[in-house]
Formats: structure tokens, sequence, C-alpha cells
């Protein structure tokens, strides 16, 4: 009853074995999936942008989509469960129809609801801004019960009491505390502190204080009700809902002892595809936040199934390169490891089967490019198999249902013009999350942003005149060679509202005035339809630009950014002067 599901999280964090079709064929289906159901909501928009003015219906697709990051982030701050968020769905989406075609979608989304009520009332089903979330009791150690927390239907955390961690379960949890020397623990820092066992461990080590900060709230919350130590009700620790890099940012606690605790959240940012919610926690720049906030005797540990021998000796060199010397490296099976290192050499002690870093190691990621889990070099093979096929369906796509390409060709200003703002706007997201964290809630409000940005710019070029064309373009090349020339990590180190404030400016700006370009020439296109579907399909070529930052890094994709203006420009018909 305790070997089964310590062997079940084992597994699941791994094995390298998948099923099913190849991504490269899979991802190119969910595509054209994804892109079948909207077809329905996109070909009313596409007519409400024949009947309008080019600018009052973009107006109107503006705040439509406002209107939806706002329910995101409602029904997220609520965990509503799938059920609500398919009865808003279904409402808007037969708010749309009528007749016969309202009858057959109410029919199938009948069909969907029945689906999403059954999943809702599953018992152990909850959600968080993030998961799915099943919790289900795997047995029992010592009279306490043993619960696995499975995301998005894959196993997560094991949660248990802490004797069960330091006894019956992976050597991991207790080799930290055998790394260091004996020393005080009066503070105690755990991020990725999940359901609370790590915590229960530190209070059992005897840590007068622990910090607890795990970036879900859902987790957290079955934590402090199931959690058989009931850790999150004792006096000596305090919850953190937070991303862990922002906790070490807006923190001036020293810790004697800092925990990355299996900070693994199998999920990535939205909008930045190759940004995992915990990318910005295992840069160089953020190991050397930790040992800033380490007290002359702390050590640092990080704990995970780490997957591969490569990225084990890629972390201990981070560490290295950190402290200035080599940590304790813990191997066990299946790729489970601990890297353990102090902020003083004397306050550790390795064992004497202590892995040592091989000669062919991956140099450590950093906060301009956090793709641990990328060894380097060109984009891979697979990758670009995928964003191929996605760039010939959307091709084919606009071809059958707009017409011929060529009709087009006069606005193709505005495909540049798509592809550079969803560039700037990846960009912008992977900036915010650096600064702020990766929350779901730090991500909404960058939606949210970039949105009220654009409006305000669609609603300056519609009641006041504007500059011309190659003014309003010059502008854009000064507000990026600007925010090129402030790097992000530049305002780490100011407070958070002077930060805020800049980085607002730096991000929006561009946008701003990138957006009073495309109003101006919008508002001349002779074709709405056209003109906004060749702007959409550049859009998705810019989507897929965005895999060029493993190789550029993301702060030279403003680079990328300000070429595709420069096109933009160039290919403007010479009657768009504005």
């Amino acid at each position: 009853m305790v070997d089964e599901p310590c062997a079940l999280l084992a597994e699941a964090f791994t094995s390298l074995a998948t099923n099913g079709p190849p991504s490269w064929v899979v991802l190119p289906l969910v595509f054209i999936g994804v892109a079948a159901i909207l077809a329905g909501p996109a070909e009313a928009v596409g007519r409400c942008f024949g009947q309008l003015d080019n600018l009052i219906a973009y107006r109107w697709d503006l705040i439509g989509s406002l209107t939806g990051i706002i329910a995101f982030t409602l029904l997220s701050w609520w965990q509503a469960p799938s059920v609500v968020w398919g009865v808003l769905a279904t409402a808007a989406y037969l708010t749309l129809l009528w007749g016969w075609r309202r009858v057959v979608a109410g029919i199938a989304c009948g069909v969907t609801l029945a689906c999403l009520t059954a999943e809702t009332l599953t018992p152990g089903i909850s959600w968080s801004p993030y998961y799915k979330v099943r919790l289900s009791q795997e047995g029992a150690y010592q009279g306490k019960p043993l619960y696995l927390i499975s995301v998005n239907g894959v196993p997560h955390q094991l949660m248990g009491s802490a004797d069960f961690k330091l006894t019956a379960a992976e050597a991991q949890y207790r080799t930290p505390y055998e790394r260091r020397v004996d020393a005080p623990l009066r503070n105690v820092l755990i991020i990725g502190a999940g359901s609370g066992s790590d915590v229960s461990i530190a209070l059992t080590k005897g840590a007068e204080h622990v910090d607890a900060v795990d970036i879900d709230p859902r987790i957290m919350q079955i934590g402090a009700e199931l959690n058989p130590d009931h850790p999150y009700s004792d006096p000596r620790v305090t919850r953190h809902v937070n991303d862990g890099r922002a906790f070490l940012q807006s923190t001036d606690t020293e810790y004697d002892l800092i925990l990355f605790a299996l900070p693994d959240s199998l999920a990535l940012v939205n909008g930045a595809s190759q940004i995992r919610l915990e990318s910005y926690l295992f840069t160089a720049e953020a190991l050397r936040e930790a040992r800033d906030h380490l007290t002359d005797q702390g050590v640092f540990a990080m704990y995970n199934y780490y997957r591969e021998d490569w990225l084990i000796d890629r972390l201990g060199n981070t560490a290295l390169q950190t402290f200035g010397h080599a940590p304790c490296m813990d191997i066990f099976t299946a790729h489970q490891a601990v890297v353990t290192v102090a902020k003083d050499l004397s306050n550790q002690q390795c064992a004497a089967t202590n892995h040592l870093i091989g000669t062919d190691v991956v140099v450590p990621a950093d906060d301009d490019a956090p793709f641990l889990y990328f060894r380097g070099g060109f984009v891979p093979a697979e990758y670009l198999w995928v964003l191929g096929g996605i760039l010939v369906i959307s091709v084919l796509t606009v071809r059958i249902l707009g017409g011929p390409l060529r009709e087009m060709r006069p606005y193709a200003d505005l495909f540049f013009m798509g592809a550079a703002f969803l560039l700037l706007e990846t960009k912008n997201i992977a900036t915010f999350a650096l600064l702020f964290g990766t929350t779901w809630l730090v991500n909404a409000l960058v939606f949210a942003g970039v949105l009220l940005v654009v409006l305000a710019a669609v609603e300056t070029t519609r009641r006041f005149r504007t500059p011309p064309l190659p003014v309003v373009y010059g502008g854009i090349a000064a507000a990026q060679l600007v925010a090129y020339l402030v790097p992000p990590d530049a305002l780490l180190p100011l407070p958070f509202w002077p930060r805020l404030a800049v980085a607002v400016v730096l991000a929006f700006l561009p946008i701003f005035l990138a957006n009073v370009a495309f109003a101006k020439r919008f508002a001349q296109a002779d074709s709405s339809q056209a003109a906004f579907g060749l702007n959409l399909l550049g859009a998705i070529v810019g989507g897929c630009l965005e895999y060029a930052a493993l190789v550029t890094g993301y702060r030279n994709l403003l680079v990328v950014v300000a070429l595709l203006y420069l096109a933009a420009f160039l290919f403007k018909p010479r009657t768009a002067v504005g």
C-alpha cells in the first residue's frame, strides 16, 4: 500500500516512452480541430466586418476580447469547474445562431455540457487556475492517509506525513538536511511547497519559521485541509501563493535553508509557449538571487526527477558557477537527484558517492533564454515539421475561404504587422513573467493590458488626427530601440511600483504606436475581411516565429520585430500616408 503510489509517481516523472501517433501528426490535427471549432464564430465576425465601418468593427472585436479576458480572470479566481466554463461558452455560441443552426448547435452543446457535468461531479475532481486537479487516497502509512494529487491526468504529488517521506519514501526528501552541517534552522524557504509535505519535514528538522511558497492555490488548499501533519496550521509556517522567483525578488529575509522542492509545473505560460511556470527558477540569475538570500551558514538545495543525466549536470554546473565551488550531488534511481550547495564551502558535507559533474556540460540557462530543457543549437527538426504543417494548413484555409491570395496583395503590409505584433506580444509576456512572476493573474493582466492599449490606439485614430504613417513608423522604431537598450534584468533591482511603471512604458508604448499604424491602414482598406484575414495569417506566422527565441533569446526577438515592421513600411501602398 505504500510502495505502489511511490512507484506510480516515480514512473510518471521518469518515463521516456510515449504512446500514440508522433507529435508532428497530432499537433496539426489538434490545430485543425481548434480552427474548426472557432470557424463558426469567426465567420460571424467576418460578416460583421463587412457590414460595419472598419474601425467600428475592430473596436467591438477588441471589446469582446477584453470581455473574454475579464471572464477568464474571474472564473480562474473562483476556481470554477469545467461545467461553468461550458455553460458560458454555450450561451455565447448559441447567441450567434438562429433557426435550424441553433437547434443543431444546441444538441452538440448539450452533449458537451453533459460530459462536463459528469466530470465536475466526479469525486475528488477540482480546478485550479492552471490545472484539473484529481485527489485520490492511495493507502496509508502508520495509520496516516496517503493522497495522490494528479493534474491534467498526470501524477503530480504524493501527500503524506513527514515520517512517511523521511523513512518510506525517496531519499531525496532527507538528503538536503544530511548535506548541511549541524547549524540552527531559524528561517527556511520552500519553493514548491505544494500540499505541505516538504514543509512538515522542515518543521520536523527543527525549523523555527518556514515561508512556504507555491504558485497553485488549490494544491495548497488541499494540503491545508488534508495533509495528515497539518503543517499549514502550524504558527511557524507562513503560506504564500506566488511565483517562486517573484517571491525571492520581493523578500528581504535571509534563510538558513532554501529548497526548490520538486517545482515541476507541467504547464506552460499562456502566450509564451516556450516558458514553463517554473522556467525562471532555474536560470543563473535565479540561483544568484537564492544565494544572496542565504545567511552565512545558509544552504541551497533543489531536488526532482530530472529525467536526463545531462540535465542534472547542467543544474549542478549552474550551482557551481553561482556559488564558486562544486555542489554536493546525490543521484538515486530513475534520475532522482539532489543538488545541495552551501554559501560557504565549509558548511556542506558531501557523501562518498558524490556525483561529479561531467566535462561535456550544457551551459546554464539565463533570464534571456530560460529554456532549461533545451540543450542548445538550432530549433529541433520536430518543431519545424509541426510549425510547417500549421503554416501550410493556415495558408490553404485562407486561400479556400478568402479567395486568391494575389487579391490580398494590397494588404501585404498588414500581414507583416500581424507577425510583428504577435512576436512583440510574446516578448512582453516573457518580460512581465520575469519581472512579476509567471502566475495566471500576471498573465491575464498582461493580455488585458495589451487589449486596452490596442483599443486606446483605435479610439485615438478614430477621434483625433494622428501623424502620417512614416512618422508613426519612426516612433515604433524609436520605442523598440529604447526597449532593446533597457534589458529586463536592469529593472529587477527597482521597487515594485517603479519597476511596474517603467515596464509598462517600455512594453506598451511600441504596442500603442504599432496599433495606431495598423488602425490608420485598416481604416483605408476597401475589403476589411481580406485585410483582417491577411493580418491574422501574419499573426499565425508570428506565433511560429516565436520559436526563434530558442536560438536568439527573447531580447533579440525585438530585432526580428523591427525587421518585420520595416517590411510592413516598405510594403505599404504609396497612397497609405495617413
